[in-house]
């Protein structure tokens, strides 16, 4: 039945279809809970939400979750996964429809499964997906100006993230990031019980856990918490923040910090997350970055650079730095404020730029180029390349660069489809990446 919307929206009158399309969604989520029995009711849900890092925290709750001995099914961008046993999400979809959403979880009740931890993003609750699903829990990564188009506003993109908290039970949990700006309003919507996580600090039933950051690089965290060693193979600050959400919300249900520390101590880079293809004689890194803030966590990352705010808004640091970057800016009336952003940004961290296509479907990818180029300066539009074709803007970015670089490409991650007008076809980065090195080897 969800595959009606796409035909409703091509023969029925365009207001007709908005005053009608609520209780469309609303239908949808009731129909696909009564097929599959309510699932929810048997196991403990747990909703993730933010604006940047859901996936990565998804896995590590999985994670945590499977090292204290209990049954888990996960749901995020990248996989489907219950228990041991996955499979790529290939739906270019981060939350499913209401039918495979529903599937996913009688799936995760009929493999034993206590929770089921799901990724959940302010358009699927727009359109109701989270309806008909019993969250006991939730967790806040943070919350930057995404989806602006879809939603009409911050505000309105932000709610559709409270409304998660919302629904929330008296008796579930509610994980927030105290370091975020709009953490208070969270708070201010919830009646569950707050576990608060920031830099410093996890405070769980009030109890206050003291977090100390002990390394940083991008390949590698250390950090303590309540004097408890726990090393990582994620790397970059922003994984921190990640790390820390999702031990918190283990914490919530009861994990020790020993078997959190055991999970994080067997955690690699997730699959197109600040992902190393390669190391020597270069770098050639790969992540699914997209907004403004993810783009400038990676290039500090990547930098390893502790500059001040103040510091960073001097453009001269593209000058030293080693990173060549290749990104472009997705289609479909996706947040085209952030593209000049994306410019700025990567002219600020990057020594050699090179714009490519990133999914522009039915728009023109050269227009998109040339609103990212508007937040660079002259002197930085001339010295960035454009090619258009994404395989040959990898394949210079390899060309160029020389031992000691790193080449950063951005915006797909580990993206299965590389949508372009009038269709998509089978696309993977790292698979690129790794074709491309050896065509280089053998010229």
């Amino acid at each position: 039945m969800e595959l009606l919307l796409p035909l409703l929206k091509r023969i029925v009158p365009r207001p007709v279809f908005l005053f009608f399309e609520p209780a469309y969604h609303r239908l949808l989520a009731a129909l696909a809970a009564v097929r599959y029995g309510f699932p929810s009711r048997r196991l403990t849900v747990v909703g993730v939400t933010g604006t940047d890092g859901k996936t990565t925290v998804v896995h590590l709750l999985h994670e945590m979750l499977s090292s204290a001995g209990h049954r888990v099914g996960s749901l995020s961008s990248l996989r489907f996964r219950i228990n041991e046993r996955e499979e790529p999400n290939l739906m270019k979809m981060t939350m499913p429809g209401r039918f495979r959403l529903q599937r996913f979880l009688a799936e995760c009740r009929a493999d034993g499964c206590r929770f089921a931890i799901v990724e959940v993003t302010s358009q699927g609750v727009m359109q109701f997906r989270h309806r008909f699903i019993r969250f006991q829990a939730a967790v806040l990564t943070n919350v930057t100006p995404e989806h602006i188009e879809a939603h009409g506003g911050f505000e309105a993109y932000r709610a559709a993230k409270v409304e998660l908290f919302r629904r929330l039970p008296a008796t579930g949990a509610a994980v927030l990031n105290r370091d975020d700006p709009s953490a208070g309003l969270f708070a201010a919507g919830t009646r569950a019980e707050i576990t608060w996580y920031a830099r410093r600090e996890i405070e769980l039933k009030r109890v206050g856990h003291p977090v100390r950051v002990l390394d940083i690089s991008p390949s590698r965290l250390r950090l303590e918490i309540d004097n408890l060693f726990l090393e990582s193979g994620l790397g970059g600050a922003f994984n921190v923040m990640n790390i820390l959400a999702a031990a918190a919300c283990a914490m919530a249900f009861g994990v020790s910090l020993s078997a959190i520390a055991a999970a994080l101590a067997r955690q690699e880079a997730l699959p197109g997350r600040l992902e190393y293809v390669e190391r020597e004689p270069f770098a050639v890194v790969v992540d699914y970055a997209n907004s403004p803030v993810a783009y400038e966590a990676v290039y500090q990352a990547l930098t390893q650079s502790d500059l001040e705010p103040s510091q960073r808004a001097g453009r001269g640091a593209a000058e030293t730095s080693k990173l060549i970057c290749v990104f472009g800016a997705p289609s479909g009336g996706r947040d085209q404020w952030k593209r000049p952003k994306l410019g700025e940004i990567a002219a600020r961290y990057c020594r050699e730029i090179i714009l490519t296509s990133d999914d522009p479907e039915d728009e023109d990818p050269g227009q998109i180029v040339l609103e990212i180029q508007s937040g660079m300066s002259k002197d930085e539009r001339q010295k960035a390349n454009v090619l258009l074709d994404r395989r040959e803007a990898i394949r210079a970015a390899l060309r160029n660069a020389r031992p000691g670089d790193t080449v950063i490409i951005t915006g797909m991650g580990a993206q299965p489809w590389l949508m372009l007008k009038g269709g998509k076809i089978p696309w993977d980065d790292r698979k690129i990446v790794r074709e491309e090195l050896a065509r280089l080897t053998r010229s």
